[in-house]
């Protein structure tokens, strides 16, 4: 399965979540963001490669849906409710992620 996680510059919240679960047998995961400003931003391209579409806040859903259409709306998209408060790797943030994620992945967290 081809999960890809979206927050909105692509600098921490997805990125690490990508870092975190990299090495799941059977998945694969890439990370995008909504913003001009994102690292890694998100397109039509990453929106066709993806399973599933985790997203940190509804606004990123309601942002993939009005920006792209049917590509969006026709994927699965569910919403994490990870605010944008934490650094790259921060301890807490791993934690709501592992939480949050691994019940979509089939795995024990």
């Amino acid at each position: 399965m081809n999960i890809l996680f979206v927050c909105s510059r692509n600098q921490w919240r997805s990125p690490t979540a990508e870092k975190i679960f990299q090495g799941y047998s059977g998945h694969n995961f890439r990370s995008a963001g909504t913003s001009d400003s994102a690292r890694i931003k998100i397109s039509t391209k990453l929106l066709a490669w993806a399973d599933l579409i985790l997203v940190m806040e509804k606004n990123h859903k309601q942002i993939l849906v009005s920006k792209y259409g049917a590509a969006a709306r026709n994927k699965e998209i569910q919403v994490l409710d990870i605010p944008d408060d934490y650094a790259y790797l921060d301890a807490e943030l791993v934690a709501m992620l592992e939480a949050s994620v691994t019940p979509f992945l089939g795995i024990d967290a």
